[in-house]
């Protein structure tokens, strides 16, 4: 399951008009009691937002629960945020041609940052229409081109063919930089979730095996180790957006055997040696059971010389980023991720 399983049958559009009226929200937060673990508490909107998005995810067929994740979380992103312009391509990949979906945030063809980002979903769940607000977002505030990857998901497409449709994406980024008015010199990468996770196993695999190299990742509370032992799992294993249980379902879906598990392609944390990578600015949410394997790639970056700017939001759940039509948080973690891009990119 991925949240708290069954619950109240709420109209997802009042849950919304609740989450951003302080007086209809003030009462509702009084029907259940705050939690607090951890030395934090709980967001009272994360809360509603759990119980009702968690719930309404429940299929164990991936085609269904696609379609279940876009219409639970829908009405809580929020937007469209206005953008000059944006475009949807297809770009040669290696399983077949990748659909990909460019943001451009002002007129104009001067060279910009270019930031590939890849959607979370847990290797098997989510798309470019999903994440399309959070990319007019990160468009705007980092004025980049933001190209927004459509790569092949699992069960249909396991391991690695999902990162093969990144890397030639990114590739594809930097040979055509100034065909989209981008700058082949101000590349960066991006996801969150299991996107995070691409776009860490991607600056890995830029470092040991060739291709252009990244000058930023921007991580949103990214998957990085596939053994699901670190104690934010214990914490957060229900009830909070995010399920113990439903990683273990991505896992097994993304992956031919667990062994892959030990893969540093799957598991960054896993890599021996995580010098001479991309800076990197990581977002990692207080209520979320990937909530200590963010913080310990982050720390182990810093540890291997890389410079890194990692940023918890204490009060909210996995997924937040994704939610500005609810958390003001997500509009706060994207002003931060651009000033990071700015500072990496800086003359």
């Amino acid at each position: 399951m991925l949240g708290l399983g069954p619950a109240p049958s709420f109209n997802p559009e009042i849950m919304v008009m609740m989450a951003r009226g302080p007086g209809l929200f003030a009462g509702l937060s009084h029907l259940g009691r705050r939690i607090t673990i951890d030395g934090n508490t709980l967001d009272s909107k994360a809360q509603i937002v759990s119980a009702l998005a968690g719930a309404n995810v429940a299929s164990n067929d991936p085609v269904e629960a696609r379609q279940q994740l876009a219409d639970a979380v829908a009405p809580f992103r929020g937007g469209p945020t206005p953008i000059y312009a944006s475009e949807d391509r297809s770009i040669p990949g290696p399983g077949g041609n990748i659909p990909v979906r460019l943001y451009w945030p002002g007129a104009g063809r001067l060279p910009r940052p270019i930031l590939v980002w890849f959607h979370g979903g847990g290797f098997v769940l989510g798309s470019v229409e999903s994440h399309d607000e959070p990319c007019r977002r990160l468009a705007r505030a980092c004025d980049a081109v933001v190209i927004s990857v459509e790569y092949r998901l699992a069960p249909e497409a396991k391991f690695p063919a999902g990162l093969d449709d990144c890397r030639a994406a990114f590739a594809w980024a930097a040979a055509n930089a100034a065909d989209i008015g981008g700058d082949p010199a101000r590349l960066a990468v991006g996801g969150d979730s299991a996107g995070g996770n691409l776009a860490a196993a991607l600056t890995l695999a830029c470092r040991d095996q060739g291709g252009p190299q990244p000058g930023l990742q921007l991580l949103a509370y990214p998957v990085t180790d596939a053994d699901m032992a670190q104690r934010s799992y214990k914490l957060f294993a229900d009830g909070f957006f995010l399920t113990a249980e439903r990683m273990g379902w991505f896992f097994d879906k993304y992956l031919e055997s667990p062994d892959q598990g030990s893969d540093p392609l799957v598991s960054p944390l896993k890599a021996p040696d995580l010098s001479d990578l991309a800076p990197a600015h990581v977002i990692t949410a207080g209520f979320d059971p990937l909530r200590d394997e963010g913080r310990a790639y982050a720390r182990r970056l810093e540890e291997a010389g890389v410079a890194v700017e990692h940023v918890e939001y204490p009060t909210m759940t996995h997924a937040f980023f994704s939610m500005a039509g609810v958390f003001a948080q997500a509009s706060v973690a994207t002003e931060r991720a651009a000033r990071a891009m700015r500072a990496a990119f800086a003359a």
